[in-house]
């Protein structure tokens, strides 16, 4: 397949028309404008990073498991650690990603002041063409006028001669003018041709600078778009690579956490708070009564209050026996006075 030039597809019929370069330039400005779009984008993309980072840095700074121990305390150390050397990686990345943007802002500038002066060049060559195309057509105008001119004082001349007139000043003065006519068609003939020549010139100066021009700018947006690629590329790869450092980064934690032994944990507390091996005594029933009773004869003692199993029920039918009354006994009473 043939491939396709700026130099052969941007002519235009007419001299002075400039369609065809002008197609090429907005093409250019486009493409400009496409790298300082992609410029921002990585700015924007970095200033995102710069924020993650420092709000992962000031969470990794967070209490996180403070009362935890042994193994799981570890473990959470060394997501807390983890997690400040991820935000240092994407530190490291936005700082690459502006790195990346101040290069493409740097070829950008560079492609505008190569590009500035072959375009002042050319707007010079237009304006050289535009204003000798129109002087050489205002010649033509004027070199084909005084060929009319001249023409018509002719016929003039010989019309009075075919006519036999013997008016001598008026045939002097016909001559005389039809003399005039033809040194000014000879003289407009002469610039007409100056001028065709000088357009001539501008063109061919046109026409080399145009095709040098169209070379020039078909490299530049082959290097522009091959630089754009190249920076998406590399950085998608900056991408690529945090997430692989953070993979790496983060299999720490899960490396710590495989040690993390919830049994040894559970031993771990044991040891260290443990408070005694043996459950506290049971706490019996005290029967009150049983107490009362045997605390006679007793009650200066320093012992402290003895704990009696319960006896059997006092029988009822006993009236002599003062520690038990029935309630229909008229003389109701606890205590034997």
């Amino acid at each position: 397949m043939k491939t396709l030039h700026f130099k052969d597809f941007f002519w235009n019929s007419e001299l002075t028309c400039t369609g065809g370069y002008d197609a090429i330039i907005q093409y250019l400005n486009d493409g400009k404008r496409s790298c300082k779009e992609v410029e921002d984008f990585m700015k924007a993309r970095a200033s995102i990073e710069e924020k993650y980072a420092k709000e992962l840095l000031g969470l990794s700074k967070k209490v996180c498991g403070h009362n935890e121990m042994n193994t799981l305390k570890r473990s959470l150390d060394v997501l807390k650690l983890q997690t400040e050397h991820v935000s240092l990686s994407h530190l490291q990345l936005a700082q690459s990603m502006r790195e990346e943007a101040k290069k493409l802002e740097d070829f950008r500038e560079k492609q505008k002041e190569a590009r500035k002066k072959i375009e002042q060049q050319m707007d010079m060559l237009h304006k050289q063409r535009s204003s000798q195309f129109k002087k050489t057509m205002d010649s033509k105008k004027a070199y084909e006028q005084k060929c009319r001119d001249k023409e018509e004082a002719e016929q003039n001349v010989n019309r009075n001669t075919n006519t036999g007139t013997n008016n001598t000043k008026q045939m002097e003065k016909l001559t005389t003018k039809a003399q005039q006519a033809k040194h000014n068609a000879e003289e407009a003939d002469r610039i007409y041709q100056q001028n065709v020549n000088s357009l001539a010139k501008i063109r061919e100066d046109w026409l080399r600078e145009f095709v040098k021009a169209c070379e020039i700018f078909e490299k530049q947006s082959m290097e522009r778009i091959n630089f754009l690629r190249n920076t998406v590329w590399t950085h998608l790869n900056q991408l690529s690579l945090q997430c692989v450092t953070s993979d790496e980064l983060y299999e720490e934690v899960r490396k710590s956490l495989e040690q993390c032994d919830v049994q040894e944990d559970i031993e771990h507390f044991v040891s260290l708070r443990q408070t005694g091996d043996k459950p506290p005594a049971q706490i019996m029933y005290d029967n009150f009564y049983c107490g009362q009773k045997s605390q006679i004869g007793v009650s200066h003692s320093r012992l402290g209050p003895a704990i009696f199993r319960r006896g059997p029920l006092p029988d009822p039918t006993r009236s002599d026996d003062a520690t038990y009354s029935t309630v229909e006994d008229s003389e109701y009473s606890v205590i034997q006075y």
